[in-house]
């Protein structure tokens, strides 16, 4: 993982602002062209990624390292089941489960089948992964240590804000923080990314939390 940690700072932020502006297009299209711009904004996350690291050493995949990965999609599901019995009983910041069903229905909706919604959210897996994981906070972290998980997590939250909606900003953290934590522990982008698909999968897929 040495090379992925020499990427200059210049570069790195120029790929962040490719990024953010990926997403930004991506929060404000109307919900019809969501699918359509999710593409657009992972691929760019994968594009941008493989230019400043050639994915060297991200991915290193082994049966610990998947299960590892497996292990915390389990428990940030748990996470979220929890999170939601909270705000349906205390509704912090005006936070509902009307913010929570807006989540859903760009993805989960009827009019996108089933393998459209599994191809988008492999895609956002291995994009997201690639860039906040692969790219930003493997720069990040020879200088922070830990810190660079929850820092790449804050980033990735606040370009999330443009979506106004609260509960999206705050489980982006906490989603991002459990995938920095088991690519930082893991030290294989296999493992962050396995994580990321099947929590979306559950979540989106099998057995959303309503």
């Amino acid at each position: 993982m040495e090379s992925t940690r020499r990427v200059s700072t210049p570069l790195l932020i120029g790929g962040l602002f490719v990024v953010a502006a990926s997403l930004a297009v991506l929060f404000i299209v109307p919900h019809a062209y969501f699918i359509a711009a999710t593409y657009a904004a992972t691929t760019c996350m994968i594009v941008v990624t493989y230019l400043l690291t050639r994915y060297r050493g991200l991915f290193r995949p082994g049966v610990a390292t998947i299960a590892f990965g497996l292990v915390t999609a389990v428990a940030l599901y748990l996470i979220f089941y929890l999170g939601n019995l909270g705000v349906n009983a205390l509704h912090p910041l005006g936070m509902s489960t009307s913010n929570e069903n807006s989540i859903y229905s760009l993805i989960a909706s009827p009019s996108n089948p089933l393998y459209s919604q599994v191809a988008v959210l492999g895609f956002d897996a291995v994009g997201y992964e690639s860039f906040f994981r692969g790219a930003l906070q493997t720069h990040l972290e020879p200088r922070m240590g830990i810190g660079s998980v929850f820092l790449v997590a804050l980033i990735d939250a606040l370009l999330h804000v443009i979506t106004l909606n609260p509960l999206w900003v705050v489980t982006t953290f906490i989603a991002d923080s459990v995938w920095g934590l088991t690519y930082y522990y893991s030290k294989d982008l296999t493992s962050s990314v396995a994580s990321h698909f099947v929590w979306d999968l559950v979540i989106f897929i099998l057995l959303p939390i309503r």
